[in-house]
């Protein structure tokens, strides 16, 4: 908001110096973008979304006026008193615009004169005639948008403020033909629209040189609408800027006053019959109850009463003091301060001018120790410690993704939540899944020439449906070398047990024991995808490598394969032994090793395996280790040879060679039983 100094002063008598009056409203609370002195000193207000009262000079005048503790000078407004007008205004929604005022004007449209071409141009606005001037300068002035109509092409001299009807267009302002939909609102004559409301007016009723009859439009319409209809037709006006973030319902009379002053102050025009005021539901001003106690505890030191009873009603609120011992005010709050609505809100405003920085730098008084972190905050800590040890790099993606990129991760038969108002295409939905966003990632990284890439991210993941349940996981992926490279050995790249074994580390950290059974998982290559699950069976999350479509549909080259796990936190924190931590003495007898090698069907999990030895095992059995696996010459087709070594020791007692023995030649036929398999 550009504010041009001497139109302030007009207003509130502040210093001549610029970069001071900059500098003292930004310390309440207001960012200046840049003071320029030349030709007029300006300064450019940075105002935030909850500060619409501020989107105008006078805004900022009550607050120089609180600062400087100085009177506001009444502005200069006609009296029209309502009355009759050839004018028919029929309020039909009434829920979208509550409040709708219009005033007749007999004028002759002409340049206008210089000191009001001067400010307007200083403001950053192009003066185009003295009616078109008028109606910004009284916005930029009180915040209030106007909009005027040719009288004359106003078919039946009738304003309807109705919603747009199904199939309804509109050739607005600038020339361009829009499309309106039912829950747009719509300023209208008798036959068709003439403007949308709170945005821009339409090209068929907008004055001319040869208009002599105007009708002047001051209204308060629904902060939502306006949003909604501005975004919808992808049309930003300064009047919607203003009307969306939250108007003055009172200012639409007070805003054709002022209008019809400075109208007969430049000689260009007179009102005609009386103002017509449809607000068919006037709004009660808040009160709010302000104790001395609470500004105290808030901001950490007491205020003056005196300082109080001069800092709100500087900013325009009505104060009234209550009897008691304790000082209690009776507030009431202006209606063009919507950012105001509860006792921590006047706090803050007194704590704006009295100054944030006069109050003491302390820490809070701390009546009970500090809480301990939930242990779901603890173990997804360790997760991703152990993630940054194996050598992987944290990232943190958006979790809002586009469709397409979505689409792969989702169960079958479903989609993607979607947002209801995205702020584009790249982010329409909820992620599903925390892969899509590491896939680009890696597509980015791939793209800047970085060839191995290990990522991972814990963060939040959405199901699909209105419900779009929300839960937490972890996940990463890999591709390029498994390793640093090395001049001992040649580069070997990064396969489906290097990514087994990240899991594996994972659990491990957690005390949770993975099964691995292989998994049909849309997203990953089949035969290289497994579903990782609890010993009792309960599913922990997929692992594979993702499906050479999907990550070169994302941006990585088809030739790269990329390893992938995605684990459900509170599936994998349930299951987890938590504190609960078993240590194990160091063994004090010795242990027996036996190796045995077998001959397996080659398609034969090594789970499945394990399984089976475990089984047919007497408690002795310590570990269990493949150390080697063989295909070739001596081996029949279909089949594989799998070394294993197994490890024996007994907690009390040193253990004979016939007690191994007899385990060994145990095992070997349960394998023999189960799986067909032969001792070689």
């Amino acid at each position: 908001m550009k504010i041009v100094v001497p139109w302030l002063r007009d207003l509130v008598a502040v210093p001549d110096d610029a970069e001071r009056v900059a500098h003292e409203i930004a310390l309440r609370g207001f960012e200046v973008a840049s003071v320029d002195r030349e030709p007029q000193p300006v300064i450019d207000f940075e105002i935030t979304a909850n500060r619409p009262d501020c989107m105008s000079h006078l805004g900022i005048a009550r607050e120089a006026s609180a600062i400087w503790n100085l009177p506001l000078s009444p502005l200069e407004a006609a009296e029209i008193p309502a009355g009759a007008a050839d004018l028919e205004v029929r309020l039909e929604a009434p829920d979208l615009g509550p409040r709708y005022c219009a005033q007749i004007f007999e004028i002759d449209v002409a340049p206008s004169p210089s000191w009001l071409a001067d400010r307007l141009q200083a403001a950053g606005v192009r003066p185009i005639s003295n009616i078109v001037d008028l109606t910004n300068y009284v916005m930029l002035e009180l915040g209030q948008p106007t909009h005027a109509f040719d009288l004359e092409k106003l078919a039946g001299r009738a304003l309807v403020i109705r919603r747009a009807r199904p199939g309804e267009r509109l050739r607005t302002l600038d020339g361009i033909d829009r499309a309106l939909d039912p829950e747009m609102l719509l300023i209208a004559d008798a036959k068709r629209g003439c403007a949308v409301a709170g945005v821009m007016g339409g090209h068929e009723s907008e004055i001319s040189g040869a208009t002599r009859l105007m009708a002047l439009e001051s209204a308060y319409f629904h902060p939502p609408s306006v949003r909604r209809t501005s975004k919808r037709l992808g049309l930003k006006t300064e009047a919607s800027i203003r009307f969306e973030r939250g108007g003055d319902v009172e200012a639409a009379p007070a805003a054709i006053a002022r209008f019809a002053a400075l109208l007969a102050q430049v000689g260009g025009g007179r009102p005609r019959g009386g103002l017509i005021d449809r607000y068919p539901s006037p709004r009660p001003r808040p009160e709010i109850r302000l104790r001395a106690s609470r500004i105290a505890l808030l901001l950490g030191q007491a205020v003056p009463d005196e300082a109080v009873e001069r800092i709100l009603p500087a900013l325009g609120f009505e104060i009234a003091r209550d009897g008691g011992a304790e000082a209690t005010w009776r507030v009431a709050v202006p209606s063009f301060r919507v950012d105001v609505a509860r006792e921590a809100d006047l706090i803050e405003e007194v704590g704006r001018h009295y100054g944030f920085d006069r109050l003491p730098t302390t820490f809070p008084v701390l009546s009970a120790p500090q809480p301990p972190p939930p242990p779901s905050l603890t173990s997804e800590r360790l997760v991703r410690q152990v993630l940054t040890s194996a050598g992987f790099s944290e990232a943190s993606t958006f979790a809002f993704i586009e469709k397409d990129a979505a689409l792969p991760f989702c169960a079958p038969g479903t989609e993607p939540a979607a947002i209801a108002n995205p702020l584009s295409e790249k982010f329409a939905v909820l992620r599903p899944s925390l892969l899509p966003g590491l896939v680009d990632a890696s597509a980015h990284n791939r793209k800047r020439e970085r060839r191995d890439i290990q990522l991972y991210e814990t963060g939040s993941r959405f199901g699909s449906g209105a419900s779009a349940a929300e839960g937490r996981a972890v996940a990463f992926v890999w591709s390029g070398a498994a390793s640093g490279p090395h001049w001992s050995a040649p580069t070997r790249l990064v396969d489906f047990f290097d990514v087994k074994g990240v899991v594996e580390q994972i659990c491990d950290a957690l005390g949770v024991a993975p099964t691995f059974t292989p998994a049909a998982t849309p997203s990953l290559v089949r035969g290289r995808a497994a579903e990782v699950r609890t010993a009792d069976g309960s599913p922990l999350g997929i692992l594979g490598q993702l499906l050479p479509a999907i990550v070169e549909a994302r941006g990585v080259p088809a030739a790269d394969e990329v390893f992938a796990a995605e684990l459900d936190l509170r599936a994998l924190f349930a299951a987890s032994a938590g504190d609960d931590k078993r240590v194990d003495p160091l063994p004090r007898f010795p242990s027996i090793v036996r190796d045995i090698s077998m001959l397996v069907d080659d398609t034969l999990p090594a789970a499945a395996v394990r399984g089976t030895i475990r089984s047919a095992a007497p408690p002795t059995l310590v570990s269990i280790a493949e150390f080697d696996r063989y295909q070739g010459k001596g081996v029949p087709d279909g089949r594989v040879s799998l070394s294993l070594r197994l490890t024996y020791r007994a907690a009390d007692r040193t253990l004979t060679d016939d007690e191994a023995q007899a385990a060994t030649d145990t095992i070997v036929e349960a394998l023999r039983a189960t799986h067909n398999a032969e001792r070689r």
